[in-house]
C-alpha cells in the first residue's frame, strides 16, 4: 500500500525544487511568503549576503489571514522596499499555489509599485 505525503511535506518539496533556481540579490531581492493558519508573512531577502531587507506580516493587524490582510501585507512590504530604493524583485511563492491569499498579496505589491 502506498502512503500519501502530507500536504506540508509536499509543499516543502515543491519549495526546495523552486529554490534551486530562485535567488535574490541586493538590487533584486527575493520576496518570499509564508502562510500559517492564522497569519501571513512576507520578507524581502538578499540571498548573496544572507540578510532580510524588509518584512511585513498580518500579526499586528486586526484581520486574520484572509485576503484583505494579504493585500495589506503586500502593500506594506512594497512600501518598505520602495523606501529602500528597491523596485524589482523575484517572487518566491514557497511551494504554495498561486491563488487566493498569495495572489492577493502579489497583486497588491504590484499595485504599490514593485515589478516582478
Amino acid at each position: 500500500m502506498i502512503k500519501k505525503q502530507s500536504r506540508a511535506v509536499a509543499r516543502k518539496k515543491r519549495h526546495y525544487k523552486m529554490r534551486r533556481n530562485l535567488s535574490g540579490t541586493a538590487t533584486r531581492p527575493r520576496l518570499t511568503v509564508f502562510k500559517s493558519n492564522k497569519y501571513i508573512y512576507a520578507q524581502l531577502i538578499d540571498d548573496v549576503a544572507g540578510h532580510t531587507l524588509a518584512s511585513a506580516s498580518s500579526l499586528s493587524l486586526e484581520q486574520s489571514s484572509n485576503i484583505e490582510a494579504a493585500k495589506t501585507v503586500g502593500t506594506e512590504v512594497a512600501k518598505k522596499a520602495l523606501d529602500k530604493g528597491i523596485d524589482t524583485i523575484v517572487f518566491d511563492r514557497s511551494g504554495y499555489v498561486y491563488h487566493g491569499k498569495l495572489q492577493a498579496l502579489a497583486d497588491a505589491a504590484r499595485e504599490a509599485g514593485l515589478k516582478f
